[in-house]
């Protein structure tokens, strides 16, 4: 007689065969209900796992996963994420598997063939949405996951995060004790949690605040920054949600003939060689031991602790030639 196999119990029991993976390996994803019939039937048809096949399903992948959605030329401009993926490493034996993709289904897609595949024992989570489907996600199929930034929003998986409402509120207080009162927001992508929390402290600090958004490129930091400054009441300062986008805006304000810092001043959220080098006031943190912090948390959730939550030092403004009082 034929051997049986998972492909025969899902018929049988009227499921994917996923989910008879699930149900016969005792992890989370299916019901109870569904969970009782799949061994039922199981028991039925008389299927014992293959000796072979359980070895390999719990044999460590030693990789993990990282999913970055964005256009994949714009990544090269982003300082961030190298010094991150930097810190990672720095932590990790296991090697990191890095996809680039363009929309957040073809992410989630990507998680479901890692998992069934056995691509990965557990993956980064970077760009937290206000409400992400990728939290549940990682819950149901039992994926070990740690959320990079986004405290509050990221349920029972463990994080690694900075406060970004209270690094907003110093920014914001920095350009007040200046003198400056009209004072403007080039912001990131509307989509994403850590851009809802500056935009909140943002408007909480600023009386009739301006916030324009943006995508992280240079072209819509130059966008935005046209815009702002060709208005009748333009802003003294602007502050931008990267690095990328406040050179943009340093080289568009110099074009139209508004002088840095004397008319305009100027602040960036990343504090990278480009900041640097371009004299801008930027707030900045240890990228790199963020990243470092983000693979201890994944390494200590794989290998079965409970997650943590985990909050990072504060970002400190550093003080260049791009901001000064007002005229």
């Amino acid at each position: 007689m034929k051997r049986p196999t998972i492909k025969d119990i899902a018929a049988a029991a009227g499921v994917s065969k996923g989910a008879v993976s699930l149900a016969l390996n005792g992890r989370s994803g299916v019901s109870e209900a569904t969970r009782s019939r799949v061994l039922g039937v199981a028991s039925s048809l008389g299927y014992r796992p293959s000796v072979t096949a359980r070895a390999l399903s719990s044999a460590s992948a030693d990789a993990v996963g990282l999913v970055l959605v964005r256009p994949p030329r714009a990544l090269g401009d982003e300082a961030f994420f190298f010094q991150l993926i930097a810190g990672m490493q720095s932590e990790m034996s296991s090697a990191l598997l890095l996809q680039v993709v363009s929309s957040r289904s073809d992410e989630i897609a990507l998680y479901q063939r890692w998992w069934a595949e056995h691509r990965v024992d557990g993956v980064f989570l970077v760009d937290l949405l206000v409400s992400d489907p990728r939290v549940e996600l990682m819950s149901s199929l039992g994926l070990p996951a740690v959320v990079v930034g986004g405290s509050g929003h990221h349920g029972s998986l463990a994080s690694v995060w900075a406060d970004d409402y209270a690094a907003m509120t110093s920014v914001v207080e920095y350009l007040k004790s200046l003198g400056h009162r009209r004072i403007a927001r080039v912001a990131g992508l509307s989509s994403l949690l850590h851009t809802v929390r500056r935009d909140q402290a943002f408007l909480a600090s600023v009386v009739d605040g301006v916030i324009v958004s943006g995508d992280y490129t240079a072209e819509a930091g130059a966008a935005a920054t046209s815009a702002l400054l060709s208005g009748d009441d333009r802003p003294t300062a602007i502050v931008y949600d990267n690095d990328v986008m406040a050179v943009a805006g340093a080289a568009v304000a110099g074009s139209l003939g508004v002088a840095v810092p004397s008319e305009l001043s100027l602040v960036a959220w990343d504090d990278s060689v480009l900041a640097q080098h371009g004299g801008l006031t930027a707030l900045s943190r240890d990228t790199f031991a963020f990243g470092a912090r983000a693979a201890r948390a994944l390494l200590a959730v794989v290998g079965g602790a409970l997650p943590t939550d985990v909050e990072d030092v504060l970002p400190s403004l550093v003080v260049r030639g791009s901001t000064g009082v007002v005229a």
